[in-house]
């Protein structure tokens, strides 16, 4: 059976992460100068936050890199209708296999670090090499990535698919990338509402074709999945699975 077609997260959702507009608008301020920078977003879905950071540095170019061939088409369009196609390029690529033509000025990487694969307690730690090695020397990487606001329970590690040795404390967070040679420039972590906003928006669009197709062949499977990501979220990680935003100077 094949899964049936949901409505995309960009008919819910601005950012895809728990991301505020306000706060959207501090970490590309945290980025600056970026004039004539180039920038990278690696895992971008459909590069909202790549064509807001355009938008505020009117010399600056773009590059944003996505396995999502939809989301990436729809990041083309909305380009081509706010008058940034000419600065930046879109592409659908794997980006553990993706080389940029030349470093960038920034790198972004916004609860993508899984991209590269391999191990899931390694995520992080790779995220921080392959963006070292995407970086010019004064380059700088915003990393958005997980982190224990509080000790899972044993209860919460069961009900969510995330190992407690992937993450650790924020403070841990930033001593990861300060042993990879960066230095902290600033650090913010997303909101409990901006949590909520977030996986509401994740959740709207399964509930709502459940609403429209109850007697579809589908149903069930995809029940199932949205029974089985509100168990994730309510009985799992809210309120105890932080994400920070750091911005780092490149070593």
């Amino acid at each position: 059976m094949t899964t049936p077609e949901i409505a995309p997260l960009h008919e819910d959702l601005t950012f895809h992460g728990p991301l505020s507009e306000e706060r959207a608008t501090r970490l590309i301020h945290s980025l600056h100068p970026l004039d004539g920078a180039h920038v990278v977003d690696v895992g971008c879905g459909w590069a909202e936050f790549l064509l807001r950071t355009l938008e505020a540095a009117p010399t600056a170019t773009g590059t944003g890199v996505d396995l999502d061939a939809t989301a990436i088409a729809h990041a083309q369009a909305t380009a081509e209708a706010r008058g940034l196609a000419a600065r930046v390029s879109l592409e659908v690529a794997d980006v553990a296999q993706w080389q940029p033509a030349s470093p960038a000025d920034v790198i972004v990487v916004n609860g993508a670090s899984q991209v590269w694969g391999g191990d899931p307690l390694q995520h992080t730690a790779n995220a921080l090499t392959a963006a070292k090695n995407l970086l010019n020397q004064r380059g700088k990487l915003l990393l958005g990535e997980g982190f224990w606001e509080r000790e899972p329970t044993d209860e919460q590690l069961a009900a969510m698919p995330i190992p407690r040795d992937q993450y650790g404390s924020l403070a841990d967070l930033v001593d990861l990338a300060h042993a990879h040679g960066y230095r902290l420039l600033a650090v913010e972590q997303a909101s409990l509402d901006e949590w909520d906003v977030f996986e509401n928006g994740h959740a709207l669009a399964r509930e709502r074709w459940l609403r429209d197709h109850p007697d579809s062949e589908h149903a069930a499977e995809v029940r199932e999945k949205a029974d089985r990501h509100r168990t994730f979220r309510l009985r799992g990680w809210r309120g105890t699975l932080g994400l920070a935003y750091l911005t780092l100077q490149a070593p």
